[in-house]
This record gives structure tokens, C-alpha cells and sequence, in this order.
């Protein structure tokens, strides 16, 4: 029995993003984007490991150098519309929150399982690590054009920010691919 299970879902590669090193989350539209193992060169969440954050401060001090399992952030446009639309926006650019990937065509992206793989026809395959909690931080690059309008993203955004993964499979994603999704072969934990 294999372990992870192919679905009937595929998303249609609709825009990629490339997020330059610095303090900015911004990312610029690119037609297509080369993913290493360290994921996208030259990218601010560029690496092999990193330092922890907030959202592991419960396992690390602040900064200790743990496996980088955020390389990626893949979004969804279904979802990305219905952020825009509970913000009161006509559309939201994928810019403002950093995204690597947007895929059209996956029902609930931002639950799909940890583990899940997301695998276009060339190989090139993403390992969903979890759901990509809101933070503040594309708030504040929506605040930049829209104002009035940032503050309005984190709660518009709760279980809608899509997910964050790490580059299992090396190659290159181009505006119009497909990538399948695979889940993991297993019951759901019930202690």
C-alpha cells in the first residue's frame, strides 16, 4: 500500500512569486521560478535550515538554528478571493503575502494535510509542511497601497493563508502547470 495517495485535485499554476532577500514579505510576479533543495536562490526564505521564529517558540529560544520546512508559501486563488472579498477588495495580489506559488483548482487548500505533496508533471514536488497562519506582516504591505485596508487582512485571511513547504524534489514550476496533489495514507490521530 503506498503511503500517499494520489486524488482526483490538480492545481493549475496561475502566478509565482519571487520574495528578494531584505525585510519586505513582497513578492515580484515571475513566469516561471527554479526550486533547489534550499529552495528558490537568492529568496528571503532561501536555505536548508533557519532560524526558529515565533511560531516554534515553544520548542526553541528565539533564533536557534532548526530545518527550514518554510521555504515555499502556496496559496490558493479560490481563497485568495475570498480574503479580497471579506476585506472588501475586488482582488488581492498574491505579492502582498509573500507567495511563492498560486494553484487554482484545490477545494479547501489551506486544510490540506501536513505531508501532502504537490507535484507537477516534470517532478518538481513541494511537501507541504502545515496551514500558513495570517501574521501582520502582509497587512502591512496591503497598508502600503490600500490604505485602510491592511488591518483587515489577518482576520479575513483565518484558515484561508494557504500552506507553507519545503522543496523535496528539485526543478522548475512555469505560469500553467499542473501539480497533482498526493495526501498521506493514514487515519486521522484520535488519542
Amino acid at each position: 500500500m503506498p503511503f500517499l495517495r494520489e486524488t482526483e485535485y490538480t492545481g493549475e499554476v496561475v502566478w509565482l512569486g519571487h520574495v528578494p532577500e531584505g525585510k519586505s514579505l513582497r513578492a515580484e510576479p515571475v513566469q516561471s521560478l527554479e526550486f533547489g533543495f534550499n529552495g528558490v536562490s537568492g529568496e528571503r526564505h532561501e536555505g536548508l535550515n533557519r532560524a526558529s521564529c515565533v511560531r516554534v517558540k515553544n520548542l526553541y529560544a528565539p533564533g536557534t538554528e532548526i530545518r527550514n520546512v518554510r521555504q515555499v508559501s502556496v496559496l490558493s486563488a479560490e481563497e485568495l478571493a475570498e480574503i479580497a472579498d471579506k476585506m472588501g477588495l475586488d482582488d488581492l495580489d498574491p505579492s502582498y503575502l509573500g507567495a511563492s506559488i498560486v494553484v487554482k483548482g484545490i477545494p479547501d487548500f489551506s486544510h490540506v494535510p501536513p505531508s501532502s505533496r504537490l507535484q507537477a508533471g516534470n517532478g518538481t514536488t513541494i511537501t507541504v509542511d502545515m496551514e500558513n497562519a495570517p501574521c501582520v506582516l502582509p497587512g502591512r504591505e496591503i497598508e502600503s497601497d490600500h490604505l485602510g485596508y491592511g488591518a483587515a487582512f489577518k482576520p479575513a485571511a483565518q484558515g484561508r493563508r494557504g500552506v507553507t513547504g519545503w522543496v523535496e524534489h528539485p526543478g522548475t514550476l512555469r505560469i500553467g502547470d499542473q501539480m497533482r496533489l498526493f495526501v498521506p495514507d493514514q487515519p486521522l490521530w484520535r488519542p
